[in-house]
Formats: structure tokens, C-alpha cells, sequence
């Protein structure tokens, strides 16, 4: 049978398992087994384990569920809510702070817990009624979290960015770094769109209240004293000092980032022990669980992707699409964009794990060879799977909000995000047209032959 033959087969078979409902890890672990027993030595069955052991023999990798940990424990206290007011009390004189401070407020949670489900669960929970109570629409509240909270996969730690540079085989450090750039951008867009967009809820409930007197609690503003606002930081500067460790250690080459993890999520856990009281182990419990329960969702997806992706690589499928994409000779940018569009496509029905493991060995070998840098490449596709989590039919955070706030109808959550998807698709355009936005930061303090 032809390598096509048996890539087609390959492809329908993962598409047939996963629309028939079964768990992602599972569907792809079971694909992989009778694509193993149907066209490899039956010898290979034997070494199931041992390929998936060695796939994910990767110091790097040991670094996600310490990462999780720190996630967990920041994002089960009250470090989220405490961040949030204190970003609040901060902006409340700027028109639209309430909205700008939700963005600031998902950035650093996201930078702390490198996780967009926790994000918008930490930063939501308390911004999404409080922006309502002020009179924000339902939609616009949900949009700016939602998007806020996928900031979560591009600032570091990023456990996307980590799964991508075992799959690329680059540099963590050089990835953690260029992702800040566009970090910084997506943040500025997010702001902007913010405040544009409550000027406009603004001057409308205006003019609803000199045109028939109704008032909206949007036009009532917040003022806090500086007393008040100092008293909000001494709970939060301890996790911003935690996070500029970490960081500082990462990049200045005093740990490495699995070393950095384990730090990290130590510390959180003594200052959710000290600030809030979290010690005792009924407290501990749920942090505990969630990082358990969490790790081992991730690890087996990651287990079973890359099982997936070497039964791909052993058929030759993979290297003879890259083979069959290379051959078509198309430009670099047309190239890029069919690769992107790939990518969007896959983020309707894949989170963005497996998105990475299964395209991998395919998009990259193309990319490389056109000479696109493989840092950069993996921000835009970061920022590309950002859109999928906040995109329909089955973007993550929409359903995360739609838990947080169950009477804000879907279509109204879905009609708020959509500002942001654009929002990233125009940073992904100016990413293009100045790579510099991401690299910079890396070749100053990672430099490396490209």
C-alpha cells in the first residue's frame, strides 16, 4: 500500500475517533496501536511502553507539572482576586480602567500561572461581576477575559511554548523570551480595544440619559484614595517579586527551567501559606488535586501525541507530506499562511497540545527549509492557537467564562471575543512584517547562530 494510501487512512481514522467523542489521548493512543499492529512488526506492540517512555524522557517536559503546581496554587488562593482589585484601585481614573485592569490583571496571572483556563477563572470570578455591577455589557465583560485569559500559552512559563520546543528542538529560553514582545503587544491591543470600546458603551448610556433619564451604573465612577490604593499591594508585590525571580533565575542562567519550576512553585506554595493562611491539608487538597488531576490529563495527552507522531514518522507519513509541501515550490509566505490557516482549522476541534505533537514533524521541516526562524515561527503559531481557544465551536475559555457567568448567554460571550480574534490576527500581521517584535529580546540576551 502506498505511503498516500496509508496517510489518508491515517488522517480519517484520527478524525473518525475523534468526532466519535472519545478523550483526545485516547483516540490518538488507539489509532497509533492499530496503525502499529496493521503496519509494523508485531515486535512493536512490545515496545509501547518503551517509546513512550523515551518520547518523554525530557528534562524539559519534567518541568510542566511543576509549573502546573505553581498555577494551582496561585490560582485556588486569592492571589487572583487580590491582583484584580489591586489593578482596579490603580486604574479606576482612567476612562475604561475597570476593563484595562481585567487585561493587566490576566497578563500578570498568566505570566504567574502560564495557563489560560486558570486565568480566566482566577481573573473572572471577580472582574466579570464587578465590570457588570459598573454597568459593562455582558459580552464586552466576557470578551475582555476570555481574551485576556489566553495570554496564558504566549507569556512564560508557557506550557504550550515548552511542548513546542521539545518538538522543534529549540531553545526554552530563547522561546520564554520572544514571547514577551508579542506578550507586550497583545496586552497594548487588548487595552486599546478596551478602552475604545467602553467610550462607546459610555457615550451610548449617555445619551439614553439625557434622551429619557435612564441611568446606567456606567456613568457612576469609582475614586480610591492612596491610602486605598497602597493598601492593595502587600498581598500582591509578593507574587510579582516571586514571578521577576523566576524569571531573573531562568534567564540569567542560574537555573535551568525545570529547576526554575520546582522553585517556583515552591515559593507560591509558602506564600499562599503565609499571606493566606493555605497550610493545613484540607487546604492543600485541592491545590494537590488539581495539580495531579491536571498533570496526568497533560502528560498522557503528550504520552499519546507523541506515540502518535512516531507511528506517523515510522510510515514515512510525516516526512512525506513535508517531502510533498516542499515540492509544490510555493513562496515562504504562501507557504506560511497555508500553514497557519492549518493551524486555525485544527484549533476548531484540538487543544493546542495536540496541535503542536501531530503537526510538528510535518509544518516544520518546510518552514526550515524556506528558512523561516523557528523561535519567531513558534510565537506566530502560538498566537494562532490563542485564536482557537477563544474561537467557535469549541474555543476553551468561552465555555470557561460560560461556567463563571452561566447567564450570560453563549452568543453574546462568542460575539465579545470576536474583537480579540482580530485583535491577534492583526498582531500576527505585524509579527510578520517585523520578526524584530519577538527576537529582539532573545538575540539581546540569548544570542545563537541563526
Amino acid at each position: 500500500m502506498s505511503v498516500l494510501a496509508i496517510g489518508l487512512m491515517y488522517a480519517g481514522a484520527t478524525l473518525a475517533a475523534m468526532l466519535a467523542g472519545i478523550p483526545i489521548a485516547f483516540a490518538l493512543g488507539v489509532v497509533a496501536l492499530g496503525f502499529m499492529y496493521a503496519f509494523m512488526p508485531a515486535a512493536s506492540l512490545d515496545t509501547v511502553a518503551q517509546n513512550v517512555y523515551e518520547e518523554m524522557a525530557s528534562i524539559t517536559l519534567l518541568s510542566i507539572p511543576l509549573f502546573i503546581l505553581k498555577g494551582a496554587a496561585i490560582g485556588r488562593s486569592r492571589a487572583g482576586q487580590d491582583l484584580y482589585s489591586a489593578m482596579h484601585a490603580w486604574m479606576s481614573r482612567i476612562p475604561g480602567g475597570l476593563g484595562i485592569a481585567n487585561v493587566f490583571a490576566c497578563a500578570l496571572f498568566a505570566a504567574m500561572a502560564g495557563s489560560s483556563p486558570a486565568t480566566c477563572s482566577a481573573i473572572g470570578s471577580a472582574g466579570i461581576p464587578e465590570m457588570r455591577k459598573r454597568g459593562y455589557s455582558p459580552g464586552f465583560a466576557a470578551g475582555i477575559i476570555a481574551a485576556g485569559g489566553t495570554l496564558g500559552i504566549l507569556l512564560p512559563p508557557s506550557i504550550t511554548m515548552i511542548l513546542y520546543a521539545v518538538a522543534a528542538e529549540q531553545s526554552l529560553g530563547r522561546l520564554f523570551l520572544a514571547g514577551v514582545g508579542p506578550g507586550f503587544l497583545l496586552v497594548a491591543l487588548f487595552a486599546g480595544w478596551s478602552a475604545w470600546r467602553y467610550r462607546r458603551e459610555y457615550a451610548a448610556a449617555k445619551v439614553a440619559y439625557e434622551r429619557d433619564g435612564t441611568q446606567s451604573p456606567i456613568l457612576k465612577g469609582d475614586a480610591y484614595t492612596m491610602r486605598e490604593r497602597f493598601s492593595t499591594l502587600p498581598r500582591v508585590l509578593p507574587f510579582v517579586i516571586l514571578l521577576t525571580g523566576v524569571m531573573v533565575a531562568l534567564y540569567g542562567g542560574y537555573a535551568t527551567p525545570s529547576e526554575t519550576a520546582g522553585l517556583g512553585g515552591l515559593l507560591a506554595l509558602a506564600l499562599i501559606a503565609a499571606i493566606y493562611k493555605v497550610w493545613k491539608p484540607k487546604d492543600l487538597d485541592p491545590i494537590l488535586t488539581a495539580t495531579l488531576r491536571e498533570s496526568t490529563m497533560l502528560m498522557l495527552i503528550i504520552g499519546m501525541s507523541l506515540l502518535y507522531a512516531y507511528v506517523m514518522s515510522y510510515l514515512h507519513i510525516s516526512q512525506s507530506a513535508a517531502a510533498a509541501i516542499v515540492g509544490m515550490h510555493l513562496s515562504p509566505w504562501v507557504l506560511l499562511l497555508m500553514i497557519l490557516l492549518l493551524v486555525i482549522g485544527l484549533g476548531f476541534f484540538l487543544p493546542p497540545v495536540s496541535i503542536i505533537l501531530m503537526t510538528a514533524p510535518i509544518i516544520l521541516p518546510p518552514l526550515r527549509a524556506q528558512g523561516f526562524d523557528l523561535v519567531w515561527f513558534g510565537v506566530v503559531m502560538t498566537i494562532t492557537m490563542e485564536m482557537g481557544l477563544i474561537h467557535p465551536p469549541v474555543g476553551l475559555n468561552i465555555f470557561v467564562i460560560k461556567n463563571i457567568a452561566p447567564d450570560i448567554p453563549l452568543r453574546d460571550i462568542i460575539w465579545g471575543t470576536l474583537p480579540f480574534v482580530a485583535l491577534m490576527a492583526f498582531a500576527i500581521l505585524l509579527l510578520c512584517l517585523v520578526p524584530g517584535i519577538a527576537l529582539w529580546l532573545p538575540d539581546l540576551l540569548l544570542p545563537t547562530t541563526r
